[in-house]
This record gives structure tokens, C-alpha cells and sequence, in this order.
């Protein structure tokens, strides 16, 4: 063993705290050494408490394969990887693997080309925060095709709001907001056969800020963006339990299909609808009053001659 693995060991069988002093006389080596290793440790996702009068192990915040494939049966396949370009990306490298068990989840601590829409640069610093994907292979026709975008949204509004024990806010049609600014963005792509018309995979991409410091986003997204837990404080549950409630709550809801109740959970997580909108087709900016979300997901905005449905595109508001 390591010295930072024999430091993890005693730290994590007592629960009580121990000196950095009693650390070093157990292990033969210098305070300095203990420091390092609880250092180096914590950048692996370990949390201790640094008190006056030593250390005291919190929490573990790492992906742990075999409690992940437990708890969550309804994926027989996970992959986790310690970086990569983006996870849609390993998701849609994936689905051309015939053999490959689905749905197939893909995470990773950090992502070097991660992405939301319109090719949008996603802010994904290791380690503090959700960056993952789901394959999917439904082999539907296009129109049969459930809403996964909305589903995740509604599956990962209400998993927050359960374990953080705050309201979460959704803007039309794949952002999540907390305090007004923005905390996860989801991204749902499908891939046809040609031939036959049917969709042969979906992916649905999900990145969630966790624990980002509000000082460490970049400056351009600083007064937009915020995490979970924006603060110095530990989180009060693992990037681990929110992935596994996320998943159960959406498998749960697709599994409800035909039953359109998610629709109306969307509506009610909502903070557009009712609201001054702007956006552009073809060149052109409208303005409008955001009146209701259609069950295929389309937003459709009164402005003041006509009405517009809207099935893509961005919306802006003045402020939230």
C-alpha cells in the first residue's frame, strides 16, 4: 500500500478525528508526508475535515463501477473514463458496436471538448461536476419517439430538487436553472437507417456544475452560471447518488409511456411560460408571450399578430 492509501485506511476506520502527529508515528513518516498524501488525496475526490486538532474522513466523491451497475440494474452497460473529448462523443462511437449491451451510460470526470447546443463550449472542470451519456437504441419510427429531452429534464429537475431540497427552475428546452442561473444543460441526439426511416440510436447528453466554486467559472459565464453547491462547503451528497436517482427517475417515467403526466411536470418546472420571449427564425427577431408547451415539447409564443410554434431554436428573456 501507499502511504496515502495506509493514511485513507486509518482515517476511514475511525470516526473519530486523528492528529496529523499520530498519523506520521504510525506510518514512520514526517507531519509534511501526511499533509501531501491528504492533499493528493482529496484531489481524488476523497473529503476530510481539517480541524485544529487533526483530520476526520467525510465522504468519498468517485465513481465506483460495481455500486453504480447495482444501483442501477436498467443499464447493463457503464463506462467510466477518467477524460475525455466529450461523452456524446464515446456514446455515438459506441452505438456502432452491434454487440453492445443497452442503454449504455458513459461517464467521465472531465471532458477536454464538451459541448451543448449550437456547439456551445460546456464548462467541465475534473471532478466537480456530472458529465455523462446515455445510448440508446429504440429502433422507432422518428414520430414515435418519446420526448427524451424533456424526460431528462423532468428526471433531473426532480432528482435535485430531492436531494438538495431546493426548487429547480427549467427554460425551454433543455436548461436547468437554481437561483437564477444556470446549472445543467441537456442535449439529445438520434440517428437514423436511412433505408428504413427508423431511429437505430439516441444519446442524451447531460452536464451538471456540482461543486464548482462561483470564483473558478470563467468570466464570461460567471453572472449566468452557478453550481450545486457553489461554496467551500462539502457537498451533502455524492455526484454518485444524484447520477442513480437521475437514471431511476427516468427510466420510471419512460417506462409510464404512453402517459403523458411528464409533460405537465415539465410545465409546472417551467419559469417561461407566461413570460416576454424573443427569438429568431430566418433572420428575423420576435417578440412574444410564451403560452404553452405542446406534448410534442414545442413552445408556442403570442406575439402581436400571429402566433408561432416553435419545435427548435433558442429563446431569450430579459432577465430571470
Amino acid at each position: 500500500m501507499t502511504t496515502k492509501e495506509k493514511i485513507l485506511t486509518l482515517l476511514q476506520k475511525e470516526d473519530t478525528v486523528l492528529s496529523g502527529e499520530k498519523l506520521a508515528q504510525a506510518l514512520s513518516i514526517s507531519r509534511t508526508a501526511v499533509w501531501k498524501a491528504i492533499k493528493e488525496l482529496e484531489k481524488e475526490g476523497y473529503h476530510f475535515e481539517h480541524l485544529a486538532n487533526g483530520y476526520r474522513f467525510v465522504s468519498a466523491d468517485r465513481y465506483d463501477q460495481a455500486a453504480l451497475a447495482a444501483a442501477l440494474p436498467m443499464i447493463p452497460t457503464i463506462q467510466i473514463k477518467d477524460a475525455v473529448e466529450s461523452t456524446m462523443k464515446e456514446a455515438k462511437i459506441a452505438a456502432l458496436d452491434s454487440g453492445l449491451a443497452t442503454p449504455a451510460l458513459f461517464l467521465t470526470e472531465t471532458q477536454t471538448g464538451g459541448h451543448g447546443r449550437f456547439e456551445r463550449p460546456f464548462f467541465s472542470p475534473k471532478k466537480q461536476g456530472i458529465y455523462m451519456s446515455l445510448l440508446l437504441k429504440p429502433n422507432q419510427a422518428f414520430q414515435e419517439l418519446p420526448q427524451y429531452t424533456v424526460l431528462a429534464a423532468v428526471a433531473v429537475a426532480e432528482a435535485i430538487d430531492a436531494l438538495l431540497m431546493k426548487k429547480t427552475a427549467i427554460k425551454w428546452v433543455n436548461d436547468l436553472y437554481l437561483d437564477g442561473k444556470k446549472i445543467c444543460g441537456i442535449l439529445s441526439e438520434a440517428t437514423s437507417d436511412f433505408e428504413t426511416g427508423r431511429i437505430t440510436s439516441v444519446v442524451i447528453g447531460i452536464g451538471i456544475s456540482f461543486s464548482i466554486p462561483q470564483q473558478q467559472f470563467p468570466a464570461e459565464i460567471r453572472e449566468k452560471a452557478t453550481s450545486l453547491f457553489p461554496g467551500e462547503e462539502y457537498p451533502t451528497f455524492s455526484r454518485a447518488t444524484l447520477i442513480q436517482e437521475i437514471w431511476r427517475r427516468f427510466f420510471q417515467l419512460l417506462a409510464k409511456l404512453p402517459d403523458m403526466d411528464y409533460m405537465a411536470r415539465y410545465r409546472q418546472k417551467s419559469f417561461v411560460l407566461g413570460r416576454t420571449v424573443q427569438f429568431t427564425q430566418q433572420g428575423v427577431t420576435y417578440e412574444g408571450i410564451a403560452k404553452d408547451i405542446t406534448n410534442t415539447g414545442e413552445l408556442v409564443v403570442e406575439t402581436a399578430t400571429e402566433r408561432k410554434v416553435l419545435s427548435s431554436g433558442e429563446i431569450s428573456l430579459e432577465r430571470y
